[in-house]
């Protein structure tokens, strides 16, 4: 078996250290009962994600077993354990069985090597489903595959599932709810309103102002270039104005608004099951004269071409194409936040009037601000759901009651109408289970891999030769670094007072629950009047060059500018507004030692706190670091000067890669809290672990107020096991993996 481990704990990997953890416990999953008419493995995945996630499963292995995970596929099964990171497991696995070889075979493995497989769990006993009985799991999850229905997850969370028939009511209940409840904080009276984008009916290029650093796109350029040129990020909005209701003539958006509408890579688009249903209900709707509006943001990228090619084989990917779904690349795209700019005019509405739209993506992952930093509601969905999505515009309208739009004989198009059968999606399952087309395929990938990877050249000699860029630099990690490790730890009777103990510390930031590594870690654009923005500009990189904090993840000096500045965080230290809304970005209150508080950025607080000699601290709730590894949600901490994280709860991999960077994660005992110590961010802490730093011991931290008072509170250190208390003392991973490797 495999899972995912943090970046920091592969670097060390790859230098020979083992990964070490503790024994986890085992969750079984009993699926019963078959998937309805109309339900798609997307529809499950949310349901399960929903499921494990109230159940608390980080940390846990999750085995699927029972009858009904014998009729799931293997590719159904996959597009479950894909969203083991969504629900929090370790892992989400399913057993080796008849439906396995069912998908070796399809996939083009050679009968030896299908031969061998089956032979060996056979001989290890493991072949086969196991039923209710089998196997003593540390607890049971049950699920009937019957009660699963068509389902969305978001606007901000995977696991915030709603049935497809109460979206549209749910997105108008969220959209005046406070932020505290998972809402948008907006009127409810202004909720239907237009506004206007496009003051004269004109093309896109026509009106794309030319600049230096936004040359003219070539008439003879490319197709996907001309199709791109409308979302240059430094085009300006000269049309942009927010008005009242309008009726037809100009382009208007308005809340609810589907922008984005992406089929992007992840499982979801390497499942031919939901691939195809979106192929035919996309065949159905051009059929029917349904057609998607140009100013929507349409996409399609799958995770390979083995789906390009079945779905052209199939006779399905014209349609698509025509509903604006044509093939802009294999890999992570939307799901990452590389969907690309939209154009300047609607960026300029959307932020006039503080607008809530939407995107609807068949990714894993729909956190605030990762699929694009103007749209505030983000959708997981099916393939086919995207694409029904894109054509009825707006998430307010319900695709269960309500016509998915009108067509060519002006009549009512539903749902239902264009939805492809389980028998349709079935019939068409031929071209994408073809062994001679997967080994086709992957052949290419050996035998021509391509001008430009052939051309990279790399450089030679023992060591890297760092060249000046602001894409990749020397990291600082190993600044200062000596070959001597540590001292002995003190005995165990020893008084509390270590050399660990964070004293005299500043809180930079005080977070709710669920605060994710996109909150943490640099994703997506770069804005130009952030620390990094800024940086880049001091550096002589223009806007339309800054690509990407993913594109610059080598260059230390954007990534720590980027940590904690993603545009949707909110700092709960800085005081809430008459209406009960908070300020968002990454923003902070610096204090200084006279007592005197300055609101800047989380990056140039900071820095002013290093200069001073005083560590800082962060308070967190629930769920603390939850989504993708994220590497450098722990660097970026680390660099910033943060010497403690304090939460209700961490995510598995989070917690270690902070360990891993020497940064102490600690978690309230029983239900405190920062709120409930009335914590305001004017304090300072002392936090005085366990002299020896025992895995999992209680730690003590001390909070001074500005009025002289003091308070207690016990910690939990969340130091695991032996192996990450020496990791920590030596100041993380890294340096302790190297000391190992030169003593040796």
């Amino acid at each position: 078996m495999g899972w995912g481990v943090g970046g920091i704990e592969g670097e060390a990997a790859m230098l020979g250290q083992p990964v070490y953890f503790l024994t986890p416990d085992v969750v079984g999953f009993e699926l019963t009962g078959k998937l309805r008419e109309g339900c798609t493995a997307t529809d499950l995945v949310l349901s399960v994600t929903e499921l494990l996630r109230k159940h608390k499963v980080v940390g846990k292995f999750v085995e699927f077993f029972g009858e009904g995970t014998r009729s799931l596929a293997v590719p159904d099964r996959a597009t479950i354990g894909n969203m083991a990171p969504e629900y929090g497991a370790t892992m989400g696995f399913f057993p080796v069985d008849e439906r396995t070889i069912d998908y070796f075979e399809g996939t083009g493995r050679t009968k030896d090597q299908i031969k061998f497989l089956e032979a060996y769990f056979r001989a290890q006993q493991m072949f086969g489903v196991p039923m209710p009985g089998d196997v003593d799991y540390s607890a049971v999850v049950k699920l009937d595959l019957g009660d699963v229905t068509p389902s969305l997850s978001g606007p901000k969370r995977p696991q915030d599932r709603i049935e497809l028939g109460k979206v549209a009511d749910t997105f108008r209940s969220l959209f005046s709810k406070p932020i505290a409840e998972n809402g948008f904080n907006q009127q409810a009276e202004v909720l239907l309103t237009r506004h206007q984008v496009e003051s004269e009916r004109q093309s896109v290029l026509e009106k794309v102002p030319q600049t230096p650093d936004n040359p003219p796109t070539p008439l003879a350029a490319p197709r996907f270039e001309l199709e791109m040129e409308a979302n240059k990020p430094t085009l300006r909005a000269s049309h942009a104005k927010s008005v009242g209701p309008v009726e037809g003539g100009d382009i208007t958006i308005g809340n609810g608004d589907v922008l984005i509408a992406a089929i992007t890579s992840c499982t979801n688009t390497s499942n031919p099951g939901v691939m195809l249903a979106a192929g035919l209900l996309a065949k159905k709707a051009v059929e029917k004269g349904l057609r998607v509006q140009p100013h929507i943001k349409t996409s399609l990228s799958p995770g390979s071409r083995m789906v390009t090619e079945y779905l052209r084989d199939a006779k399905l990917l014209p349609y698509l194409e025509q509903l604006g779904f044509s093939l802009a690349g294999y890999g992570c795209m939307t799901c990452i936040g590389n969907s690309g700019d939209l154009t300047p005019e609607i960026n300029e509405a959307i932020s006039q009037s503080d607008l809530v739209c939407a995107a609807v993506l068949s990714g894993n992952r729909n956190f605030e601000a990762r699929i694009h930093p103007n749209i505030k509601a983000n959708f997981l969905a099916s393939p086919p759901l995207v694409v029904a999505y894109a054509i009825a515009g707006t998430v307010l309208k319900d695709l269960m009651t309500e016509p998915v739009g009108k067509g060519k004989d002006g009549k009512d198009v539903w749902l239902g109408d264009i939805w492809p059968s389980s028998d349709e999606i079935n019939k068409l399952m031929k071209h994408a289970m073809n062994p001679k087309g997967y080994r086709n395929s992957y052949g290419k990938v050996k035998a021509e891999p391509g001008a430009l990877w052939q051309g990279i050249e790399g450089v030679a000699g023992d060591t890297y030769s760092w060249p000046t860029s602001t894409y990749i630099a020397e990291p600082p990690f190993f600044e200062g670094f000596t070959l001597e490790g540590p001292p002995p730890l003190p005995a165990a009777s020893a008084a509390a007072g270590s050399k660990e103990a964070v004293r005299d510390a500043r809180i930079i930031a005080l977070f709710g629950d669920s605060i994710t590594t996109d909150h943490i870690s640099p994703a997506g654009s770069i804005k130009d009047t952030s620390p990094a923005g800024r940086w880049l500009q001091e550096h002589g990189v223009v806007k339309t060059d800054f690509n990407s904090y993913g594109s610059r993840r080598g260059n230390h000096e954007v990534m720590m500018r980027g940590t904690f500045a993603n545009v949707r965080i909110r700092n709960l230290m800085l005081p809430a507004g008459p209406d009960g809304s908070r300020e968002e970005g990454g923003l902070t209150l610096y204090w200084d030692r006279q007592g005197g508080s300055q609101k800047m950025f989380i990056y140039d607080a900071a820095m002013k706190y290093i200069s001073e000699g005083r560590g800082t601290v962060i308070f967190a709730g629930e769920e603390y670091g939850t989504g993708s590894s994220r590497d450098w949600a722990a660097k970026g901490t680390q660099l910033l000067g943060i010497k403690a994280v304090v939460a209700r709860s961490f995510e598995r991999i989070h917690r270690s890669n902070l360990v891993g960077m020497g940064v102490l994660p600690l978690q309230f005992q029983g239900d405190m809290s920062w709120q409930a110590l009335g914590l305001t961010g004017e304090e300072t802490i002392d936090i005085v672990p366990d002299a020896q730093l025992r895995p999992q011991s209680q730690a003590e931290m001390v909070i001074r107020r500005p009025d002289g008072t003091r308070q207690e509170v016990k910690l939990t250190l969340r130091i695991d096991t032996p192996i990450e208390v020496d990791y920590y003392r030596h100041g993380g991973i890294l340096p302790y993996v190297l000391r190992q490797l030169l003593a040796g």
